[in-house]
């Protein structure tokens, strides 16, 4: 049946929007800071995989590692070095910030390897997988899997832990976070490696399917932000939600209307969203830094 096949298709790709939405609501629910420029930290991290693999030789298990482990410490950095300095100016500082940290990474990539389409090794090499008339390729298995194990763990441990509980509490009340014993400076600095580190996992399992360049960060970024949109800002759930939403709301309209909405799909949420409930699914509306 077509429709379930589709279905699937938009599940799984909205399985990865769900990852990419989250790690900026992570950052965003922690700081009340949104990354603009989060899709290119999401190409960047594909891009380490890259050269680890090709130059290095390492297996893509051990890569993707290095990669997530490098992209965490720069969340660390960016954090410490950019955000922190600016956080007594004005709000827009951050957005000014987080695009030009987007395009420096963005302008390095294309410096480095031009304009070019680079076919990423394959994660899995297995045989499609046959139920009925419908077809589950083994990317989509094994990343859709990746993909609900990475999101019930952070489920977890946002929360079940004493991580849950200091997120929760700095989101509501940074004074009263600091009051209670919390770092905040650090704490912050902590979740923008976190949220780097996620979105380098999703560039990792984006990239063999979707093929890796310079601008792919771009193309995925502003479908995390209609994700995010969708399922409301700071909401972890309203991300996953939205994700998976998005993806399929992208395979019908572009397969039962025209393939052209496909492209805009994610502008289309975003437009709808913002006029009809501007909190989204599972949002509610408070004064933000942006």
């Amino acid at each position: 049946d077509i429709f379930l096949q589709l279905t699937l298709s938009g599940l799984s790709q909205g399985a990865i929007f769900a990852l990419i939405a989250l790690s900026l609501t992570v950052v965003y629910r922690a700081t009340t800071i949104v990354n603009f420029g989060h899709g290119d930290f999401v190409m960047a991290g594909a891009f380490f995989v890259y050269v680890l693999v090709i130059y290095a030789g390492l297996p893509y298990l051990l890569s993707s590692i290095f990669a997530i482990l490098i992209m965490f410490g720069m969340g660390l950095g960016v954090s410490r070095g950019f955000i922190d300095p600016i956080k007594s100016g004005p709000h827009i500082g951050f957005a000014m910030m987080s695009i030009s940290l987007g395009y420096v990474l963005r302008g390095g990539a294309r410096f480095l390897w031009g304009r070019e389409v680079f076919p990423m090794p394959r994660i899995f090499d297995m045989e499609p997988i046959f139920i009925g008339e419908l077809v589950i390729t083994g990317d989509v298995f094994f990343v859709s899997l990746i993909v609900a194990i990475l999101l019930s763990v952070f489920f977890l441990i946002f929360y079940r832990t004493q991580i849950g509980i200091v997120i929760q509490a700095v989101y509501q009340s940074e004074r009263g976070a600091t009051l209670i014993g919390v770092n905040v400076r650090a704490f912050h600095q902590s979740m923008w490696g976190v949220g780097l580190a996620m979105g380098a996992m999703a560039g990792i399992l984006i990239a063999p399917i979707s093929l890796l360049h310079p601008d792919l960060g771009a193309t995925f970024l502003i479908r995390g932000f209609a994700a995010m949109t969708l399922g409301g800002f700071g909401s972890l759930s309203g991300a996953v939600v939205g994700g998976l939403l998005l993806g399929f709301a992208e395979q019908i309209f572009g397969f039962y209307i025209s393939s052209a909405l496909q492209d805009i799909t994610a502008y289309l949420i975003i437009l709808a969203v913002l006029v009809i409930r501007p909190a989204g699914l599972f949002g509610r509306t408070i004064t933000v830094r942006v």
